[in-house]
């Protein structure tokens, strides 16, 4: 069993290369939508994936760990794969915390480095460096794959931080980077309803042919930013994310 959460496609990637014929796929941006949490283990294996946010995880991902209950016969193979852009932070140490509820013990940790979408900083208008950035990825990826069909353990992650790191990001995550006043749209939108349509927790909503946010918090994945036909959706004063560019998963032109 593989479960992720994808907003621009990174991590969704990371699954279609790794899994397993006929092996059991959660998304959990769809367990989200229709309250799926409980599932029966029918594979040896069960890996989570996730990109970074703020050295922690997706606030959706939070939710759906905490909700989550797997039932199997015997003891699962178990990993975590996170992809990142410039640390994973104290995410591991975090997923590990919640698997342990549900009883399951992580037997390795991995990461994987890939363009970071959070263009509020940082940029990827450079798509040369950008397709750069996804070809190492991608020889990352291969080498992740060999190591799980060895089952290895232990961490292979280069970049990490102490839990008590995580717990202070996500208290600035939670209380200010998500709260959706900081996302705004300009006359250059078209009303095309597909912001709406891919916002993984519902979040917003078209009135007069214009999104509009209608929780005061998302998981601020900025997959509306990335995917709007016109970039016209921006995040603070829009001077970063006009200028950084959009981002969805692709394969290098060369």
């Amino acid at each position: 069993m593989l479960i992720y959460f994808s907003a621009t496609g990174n991590t969704k990637h990371v699954v279609d290369e790794i899994k397993h014929e006929n092996e059991q796929i959660v998304s959990i941006e769809e367990a989200y939508k229709n309250n799926l949490y409980k599932y029966d283990l029918q594979d040896d294996r069960i890996g989570i994936l996730s990109p970074t946010y703020d050295w922690g995880l997706p606030s959706i991902v939070y939710e759906f760990l905490e909700k989550l209950e797997i039932h199997y016969t015997h003891r699962p193979y178990t990993f975590y794969v996170g992809t990142f852009g410039t640390t994973t932070g104290a995410a591991s140490s975090i997923m590990a915390g919640f698997l342990k509820r549900t009883g399951l013990n992580l037997d390795v940790k991995f990461d994987i480095r890939m363009p970071d979408t959070w263009t509020v900083i940082f940029d990827l208008s450079n798509s040369n460096r950008v397709d750069k950035m996804i070809t190492n990825a991608e020889k990352e990826i291969e080498i992740l794959k060999k190591q799980l069909e060895r089952k290895i353990l232990g961490k292979y992650m280069d970049f990490t931080a102490p839990g008590f790191i995580g717990k202070i990001s996500k208290f600035i995550y939670d209380n200010k980077v998500r709260k959706t006043v900081n996302l705004s749209v300009s006359d250059a939108c078209i009303g095309c309803t597909l912001c709406a349509k891919k916002c993984p927790v519902t979040a917003i909503e078209m009135r007069e042919n214009k999104p509009v946010w209608v929780k005061e918090e998302c998981t601020m994945c900025l997959g509306c930013l990335h995917r709007c036909p016109k970039h016209a959706i921006f995040y603070g004063n829009g001077k970063a994310t006009n200028a950084h560019g959009q981002y969805i998963y692709h394969i290098p032109r060369n």
